[in-house]
């Protein structure tokens, strides 16, 4: 939400083009970055650990999170932030007393997107771990045993791979329908 800010607010030099960079990091696949990935983490001592996985989900979700966010601080004009300044407000508290409600359905929006890209993205989790912090999909696809297909894992696996995508869409439902109303995703 910050860099967000920033290049919603703020002019400064090379501003346009590092917002064009993190656009592009949206156009790269996730293949592409395996290779490095795998070495870095392996190198480092992090690799089959929830980290690795956290840390490359978070490097291809925070360019979306920053493009998304920045639609919807820009839709709020900058007088807001001048007239709360002017009634004392100091930039954090103004941050979270008003401006975080005001972008309340670009933070649920984005945040559902987010979590769509990440809970589908099973290329990063499968190559970065190999038994400790394997993602549910993955474990889903070992479930044939030596007498066929375990149907009661690959259902339990089935039932918790859906309800985190649930328990989401629940809590951002008014959010989601409010931010695409407004034309900004």
């Amino acid at each position: 939400m910050p860099a967000a800010y920033a290049f919603s607010r703020y002019q400064f030099i090379g501003d346009k083009h590092l917002f064009f960079w993190l656009l592009t990091n949206l156009m790269a696949p996730p293949a592409v970055f395996l290779l490095p990935y795998f070495q870095l983490y392996y190198t480092v001592g992090l690799f089959d650990t929830h980290i690795a996985v956290a840390l490359a989900h978070c490097l291809f979700n925070i360019p979306l999170a920053v493009w998304i966010l920045e639609g919807f601080m820009s839709s709020v004009p900058k007088e807001i932030d001048e007239t709360a300044f002017i009634d004392g407000y100091s930039f954090p508290r103004f941050f979270v007393k008003i401006f975080i409600p005001m972008i309340s359905s670009g933070i649920g929006v984005t945040l559902f997107f987010l979590f769509m890209f990440s809970w589908v993205e099973l290329l990063l989790a499968s190559t970065l771990t190999a038994t400790n912090a394997q993602p549910i999909a993955s474990v889903m696809t070992q479930t044939k045993g030596a007498s066929g297909i375990d149907w009661g894992t690959l259902a339990a696996a089935g039932a918790l791979t859906i309800l985190p995508g649930i328990v989401v869409v629940y809590f951002v439902r008014n959010h989601i329908a409010k931010g695409f109303a407004l034309g900004r995703t």
